[in-house]
Parts: C-alpha cells; structure tokens; sequence
C-alpha cells in the first residue's frame, strides 16, 4: 500500500487483491498528472458539480481522489471494482460516492466531464468512446490520460474521430494528457464490436465454430497461437465432469470441452466482463443442445466452492496493463489447486520461457509435460 498525496488529499491505495509483495503500485504518474489538471489554476480548475464518468480507472485511484464529487466509474476490470470499493473503506469514504458500472452497462444520459485513462486496447478504448460519445455535449470537458508510451497517434486520431477536435499536452514524467472538444455535429460510424471469426479447421471439437469477441478480449481478432495449440492438446473426459475454463476470453476451451463432452458442466471464469459476455455469446452459438454452463466474472476460482472442480483449463495472461508479470499466473494456480477435488488437474498453456513448471510444482508438488514445440508448452499438475 502507497500513499497518494494530490490537491484533492492524501489517500491510501492498493491495488487488488493486495499482495504485501506487490512491486506495483494503485497509480502511475498519468494518474497524478490528471489529477493536478483538474485543480490546475492557470488553466482554471474544472468544474466537477455535473456527471463525472471515469473510464478505464485501473485500480481506483481516480475515483477514489474524486469521490467527493460522486464520479460514475465505468470499468471492463471486476479487480478494478474491487480495488476501488477497498480503497474507497480504507479511506473512511461512503461507499456510495462512486457509482459503479461495468463496460456493458448502460453509460449515463448525460456527462459533463470525461477522464479517460486510455488503455492498452486501442479498440477497447473505440469501443468505450462510441458507447459514451451520445452521452457528451458541446460543454463537456474530455480529458484523457497515460502514459508517453501508451499514447500514439492512432489514440489521438480516435478522440478526434469520435469526440472532435483533439490536441495533447507536453509530457511530465512520461505522462501526457489528451484534450478533446466534443462536436455534437460529428458524424460516427457505428462500433464494429463486437467481433466474430470461425474458428480453423484444425483445433479438435470446437473446429469451425463462431467465436464472439468483444473489445478488448486478447487476441479478439483471430485465434492466438498459444490456445490453438492447446486446443489440439486438450484432455478428454467422459462423464458428468465439472470444468472450469479459467481467465476464459471468448470461451473457446471451455466451448472445445463441452463438445468433446456433453455432459460435462463448464463454468467460464474471467476478471473482464467483455470477456465474460464473450464467452456467453460464444457458447451459446457452437454448444451442443443441452449443454450446461455458467458464466462468472470474478476473481479467478474464488467464487467457487473448495474442491468443486474436476479440471481446469488455463492459459494465463503474463502482462498487467504495461507491466511483464506471473503473478496473475501465479495467483490463478494457486486459486485452482483450492478449486480442484482431490485427483482433479489443472491443465496449463504457456510460452516455454515462462516457466510455469516451476511454479506448478511449487504449488500443486507435481508437473508434467504433455505437449511442446519450440515456443508452447502445455502442463498438467494433479491436486493430490
């Protein structure tokens, strides 16, 4: 935990869930920067008395510091959400002071001031500006804020594509602020999200099948290397299995084993709900009748019952935000040995330089190698 010192005050913040460990912290220096903005007196400070929306807000910080104007956080990230009502009690703030809504909610009617923390998603971030565009006056303040690398000219040509014209500022400590005025003239196309594709021909059970791929999802375009893979390497099991598709995207292992097995009851898990909603959609497209499923956006397996699970399936994410990290790697292997019945397996896809085998063995006391080539590897650990 770090303390955030703004002119809005000085708060407490952790990201979530809270590691003593973590070498990150709850903000960064675009944080900040659009923080000072608001208060800046050469400029004037922004009047903050209408709707505040604040998107993309990646653990709170902004709502948090902003509370006392009672700010709409529209968010993809269920740890975001949680981070921010953790830090807004660590802060002795209400609660209710921020209204929280997820990236399929419907935005607010009206918005008078929009802060953007622009993400590494530059079709997440198109997404997100149509749904709210509609949302926005001529008198609307927009600012938008991250870092010098997150920021590029395909990012400011979309504000000034879907909001008007658009400028930035000069970089302080490698962060820099996006200003737009809305034109409520401007002409927009609709969102092409979401996204559909078939599936190749080559990929076990799920071969051929629609996908359904809202923004933001990783590889929401096309079938990324590291699950076609473990696609052609998937166990088989017979049965009335319980299966849990873990950090699902857009739900194509758990669809894959629902096919090879249908009567076998999948639950699809991720921390996004674009994600979730994704794999939904798929699902309910390519699953044989009957098939059964639930869908759960949460943090990893903990919202399941201790040794509810058969297998799971996995194919971790190894960045957060910008950041190169296994901890949420880490923290979902860890979550499914707890989710697993005794003789259950957690079946893992990764790059080989990763190394999840040692964290398997770590964890589980035991790891195997079922499938390679020159960058993947496919790991099965067993819950003794």
């Amino acid at each position: 935990m770090n303390r955030l010192t703004t002119s809005q005050g000085a708060f407490e913040l952790a990201r979530f869930p809270e590691h003593p460990s973590d070498p990150f912290r709850a903000w960064d220096a675009a944080d900040e920067y659009l923080l000072r903005q608001l208060t800046d007196p050469e400029t004037g400070p922004v009047d903050l008395a209408g709707t505040v929306a604040v998107v993309g807000d990646r653990w709170g910080a902004l709502a948090t510091a902003l509370a006392a104007h009672r700010p709409v956080q529209i968010s993809d990230s269920y740890l975001a959400r949680r981070a921010t009502q953790a830090n807004l009690d660590r802060n002795g703030l209400d609660p209710d002071s921020v209204t929280l809504l997820s990236s399929r909610d419907t935005p607010p009617d009206r918005i008078d001031v929009l802060l953007v923390r622009v993400p590494k998603s530059l079709a997440f971030l198109e997404d997100q500006l149509q749904r709210i565009a509609p949302a926005l006056h001529a008198g609307t303040v927009v600012i938008g804020t991250g870092m010098v690398k997150e920021i590029h000219t395909s990012t400011l040509k979309l504000f000034e594509r879907i909001i008007g014209p658009t400028r930035t500022s000069l970089a302080v400590r490698k962060a820099r602020l996006i200003f737009s005025t809305p034109d409520p003239e401007l002409s927009r196309t609709p969102s092409p999200w979401p996204y559909r594709y078939e599936l190749p021909a080559d990929v076990g059970p799920a071969s051929g099948r629609t996908t359904v791929n809202h923004a933001g999802i990783f590889c929401a375009e096309r079938l990324d290397v590291g699950t076609r893979f473990f696609l052609k390497h998937l166990p088989t099991r017979g049965g009335s299995v319980k299966v849990a598709d873990l950090g699902c995207g857009n739900g194509v292992l758990g669809l894959s084993a629902a096919l090879a097995n249908p009567d076998a009851h999948v639950t699809f898990v991720d921390e996004s709900y674009g994600a979730v909603a994704s794999a939904e959609e798929t699902f309910r497209l390519g699953a044989p009748a009957g098939a059964k499923a639930d869908f759960l956006v949460g943090d990893g397996l903990s919202g399941l019952a201790p040794g509810s699970m058969d297998l799971v399936l996995n194919n971790p994410p190894f960045h957060s935000h910008m950041a190169t990290t296994d901890a949420t790697a880490r923290t979902m292997f860890v979550g499914a040995r707890t989710a697993l019945r005794q003789g259950g397996e957690l079946w893992v896809v990764g790059n080989r330089h990763l190394s999840y085998h040692t964290h398997l063995r770590r964890i589980f006391g035991n790891c195997t190698t079922v499938a390679g080539d020159a960058k993947f590897v496919v790991l099965r650990a067993v819950r003794r």
